[in-house]
């Protein structure tokens, strides 16, 4: 299942001869031994004066010549990565692409939300072996279960591998805490992407958050599985999408067993039901169980269907080498992934530990039952329509990430290996999907009275006059917002919706070591739209941010730059809107929105 490959360390490339063209001809580059006969540099990098030597290196930084040093985005695009994104670091680049990857020999102290760092590195492989998709056939599958419907036997089984993990050495890289150190490393800044130091790889707030989090559970559901010599033995899911899943499963909640975690939110044990948009500390509204679970099944028609039509929205936006972390999180990733995460840890914690930050949620044998629903849900997605299909770029495919398998051997797994659950050897019990039948219904119907737009600049009209100025950005969401929007489109055809899904973009800054936390409706016209209005059609979505710490530009950044996209269509069609010519946009801030500001909000139209 496995090839090994040599780790080497980081090298410069530099042609060894000089290059005398300003042209575009391919032919006329010198070809340097260390790259494919297929690889040639792409056009803009061939503007160099003649008789220059350009210099490639993996550190730009100390390339001083201003005639000679190229861009490293540049490079990045035209190397498939520079040093590290094929098989060798700094060897043979067979693409054009540039997928992200990080830099396993240069892992680094990881970033507390105090400022202090954290040592989340695993230990540093010389050599690395290729992962290999199983062989494996339907008869053979590992099915994880559903954990509320766990049985005796299930539980010994489990119970037994989880206490051998935790036994182990803390510097055996198949121990609990090395496997909870896999999601800090790679989600506070512990890598950096392959020549680029200055800018971390971070696998949420992108395209890189489903598969990243599919092969880190296979490795962990592997280790526990040899620990017991079970190779059958699958991790169960948390059914939180399911109204007899939706309270954290009782076998987490043994103080006796090693699933057992005391930094959890002691409000939020069983029975109480969990809150799949959960605003933050204070802010429990305690809806009646049957009121919690109807919200819990719209949000999550809401963000499987509705928000979902594009494999962008539902996967998260593109992520390539050079691009700052968090380009913007899918809609499942938003919520309910993102608000389980805090529902789940307790804000009484210096840092929200361990489920509410990024850095200790891995340490939360939770944390594995949680991610094993959100991958379910991927699958669930793709099989809901024939239109929902993964990303096709070789940028997606081709991008990688290194753990450590059952056999404590390190594994480099591309993204292109963790498209299959049945080709990765494990499948989940089936469950009904209640939410199917929960979609939204408008608050109130359309009325015929015209609705007077202002500019913000404008008197009040009287008050029998709807007021929703036009605002210009960016604006600080430290009260609510209410915006008019005009449609570049209206009065759609059946098949231009198909073809294009209407969104609402919003960028968005933030300090991104709080959690934070807005909604989004469109046409309500409530004051102040409350949780409830959450099952109605007027709510678009929220946007969430979990806390955790990322770098740009060789410092740390403060701030989370990152945007949120809201499918439309389904929601202006419901809403009896398809012909206005605009749309009235509420924000309204739940939790951390004092200093978040919405620097720009528009329409736009997303083709496949």
């Amino acid at each position: 299942m496995y090839t090994k490959t040599q780790i080497l360390p980081m090298a410069t490339f530099s042609p060894s001869t000089s290059t005398t063209t300003t042209n575009n001809n391919f032919s006329s580059i010198p070809i340097n031994p260390i790259l494919s006969k297929s690889f040639r540099f792409p056009s803009y990098i061939l503007t160099q004066s003649q008789n220059i030597t350009p210099k490639m290196l993996c550190d730009a930084t100390k390339n001083n010549d201003p005639h000679s040093k190229l861009d490293r985005r540049s490079v990045l695009i035209g190397l498939g990565g520079l040093c590290g994104a094929t098989t060798t670091f700094c060897g043979t680049y067979p693409t054009l692409a540039a997928p992200t990857a990080p830099d396993a020999t240069q892992c680094g102290p990881s970033k507390l939300d105090n400022g202090k760092p954290l040592d989340c590195c695993p230990p540093k492989p010389s050599q690395f072996v290729e992962f290999k998709l199983p062989k494996t056939n339907s008869n053979e599958l590992r099915i994880r279960p559903a954990a509320h419907l766990v049985d005796d036997k299930y539980l010994e089984k489990y119970s037994k591998a989880l206490a051998l993990m935790k036994a182990l050495p803390e510097t055996d890289p198949r121990s609990h805490i090395q496997q909870a150190n896999v999601h800090c490393a790679y989600c506070n800044g512990g890598y950096h992407q392959v020549g680029l130091p200055d800018l971390d790889l971070q696998v949420h707030g992108s395209w890189l958050f489903f598969p990243f989090h599919r092969a880190y559970l296979y490795f962990y559901e592997k280790i526990l599985g040899k620990l017991i010599d079970d190779p059958t033995f699958a991790i169960p899911y948390w059914n939180w999408d399911h109204p007899d899943g939706m309270t954290l499963p009782s076998l987490y909640n043994n103080q006796n067993s090693p699933f057992f975690d005391g930094l959890r939110n002691p409000t939020h044990l069983p029975p109480m039901v969990t809150d799949l948009s959960y605003d933050g500390p204070g802010l429990d509204n305690n809806l009646p169980k049957d009121d919690q679970i109807a919200l819990n099944l719209s949000v999550m028609y809401r963000q499987m269907v509705s928000n979902a039509k594009k494999p962008s929205l539902f996967m998260g936006n593109p992520y390539r080498a050079g691009d700052k972390p968090n380009p913007g999180a899918g809609s499942l990733e938003n919520q309910p992934h993102a608000t389980v995460h805090n529902w789940t840890g307790n804000p009484s914690n210096p840092m929200w530990e361990d489920m509410g930050n990024f850095y200790s949620a891995g340490r939360d044998p939770i944390f594995y039952a949680h991610h094993a629903n959100v991958d379910r849900t991927w699958s669930i997605w793709r099989n809901l329509s024939k239109k929902n299909k993964d990303f096709k770029e070789k940028d997606f495919l081709n991008s990688f990430y290194y753990f450590y398998n059952e056999n404590a051997e390190p594994v480099k797994i591309y993204v292109r290996d963790c498209l299959d659950t049945k080709k990765l050897g494990y499948d989940y019990q089936p469950m009904d999907l209640p939410w199917l039948k929960s979609k939204p219904k408008p608050k109130q119907t359309k009325t015929k009275k015209s609705l007077k737009r202002i500019t913000s600049t404008e008197k009040k009209v009287s008050a029998e006059e709807v007021n929703v100025p036009t605002l210009t950005y960016p604006k600080t969401l430290d009260h609510i917002i209410r915006t008019y929007l005009k449609r570049p489109k209206k009065s759609r055809s059946l098949e231009e919706k198909e073809a294009e899904e209407e969104i609402l973009v919003i960028d968005i800054e933030v300090k991104k070591d709080v959690y934070s936390k807005f909604d989004v409706y469109v046409n309500d016209k409530d004051e102040y739209p409350t949780k409830e209005n959450r099952v109605r059609t007027e709510y678009a979505g929220s946007f969430v941010n979990v806390p955790h710490k990322h770098k740009h530009g060789g410092k740390e950044a403060e701030l989370l730059k990152t945007s949120l996209k809201l499918g439309l269509t389904d929601l202006i069609e419901d809403l009896g809107a398809d012909d206005d010519e605009g749309i009235d946009v509420i924000f309204v801030p739940r939790t951390g929105c004092d200093s978040m500001v919405i620097k720009d909000v528009r329409i736009e139209f997303l083709s496949d």
